[in-house]
């Protein structure tokens, strides 16, 4: 079984845990994708009804629309029911590195607004650390940007600027620039975010820590269903 088979075995999986009635986040990503056209197969069937629906990012938007999704706004419905997303790495405690799409900002304001993020994935995104497998996508101003990557390497990041696959400066759907910092496995994922945050000029990263609910792992022996553990 290919990598894309599994990502679709997991995004489809996750859709079985929306409602008719609800708001739904759409993720953004190559997984997040099979349960966005799995959730529009459901509609179009008259198995699912009324919901309606938060894209996180303008081309998910685009997608959602070819496939008849009904889509509302976050200030239409600041409360989400459930999000479905994908992830870049996942950690044991549930806490993922997000944004190679380049959608970090809009999934995170989604993720934050959501009562159930689920992450689905395939187990080749699993890690025993944050950094051990991917980059940190941060998010930045042009303005300035130097002195962000300057902050960063500080911070003991090796800086890669991205790019889009033309050579051109990859730009975000709010015209912001990513730096791809690579910090090796993080130690105290929680600490490096207090750092990120509270920086001028960074809009914002791809740690997504304490948001998780639960995390749909696609594998070669099947199913795993992750969820994180409330004390």
């Amino acid at each position: 079984m290919n990598i894309s088979q599994l990502k679709q075995q997991a995004g489809e999986y996750a859709v079985q845990f929306v409602e008719s009635g609800m708001v739904l986040g759409l993720g953004h990503g190559s997984t997040a994708i099979f349960a966005i056209r799995r959730i529009a197969h459901l509609l179009r069937e008259g198995r699912l009804k009324d919901i309606v629906c938060v894209p996180c990012s303008l081309h998910v938007e685009a997608n959602a629309q070819q496939l008849d999704i009904p889509l509302t706004t976050l200030d239409q419905h600041p409360e989400i029911d459930l999000t479905i997303d994908g992830a870049d790495e996942v950690d044991p405690h549930l806490d993922v590195i997000k944004g190679g799409g380049g959608a970090l900002l809009r999934e995170k304001i989604v993720a934050q607004a959501s009562r159930r993020e689920i992450i689905v994935i395939d187990n080749s995104k699993l890690s025993a650390a944050l950094g051990t497998l991917w980059a940190v996508p941060i998010e930045v101003v042009t303005f300035g940007w130097h002195a962000q990557v300057a902050y960063l390497e500080a911070l003991g990041a090796e800086v890669r600027v991205r790019q889009s696959k033309d050579g051109a400066l990859f730009k975000t759907d709010q015209r912001n620039m990513i730096l791809d910092c690579t910090f090796g496995a993080i130690p105290d994922p929680h600490r490096l975010a207090a750092q990120l945050d509270q920086r001028a000029g960074i809009v914002d990263h791809g740690l997504f820590l304490d948001l998780v609910t639960d995390v749909i792992v696609a594998g070669e022996t099947g199913i795993q269903h992750l969820k994180r553990q409330t004390h």
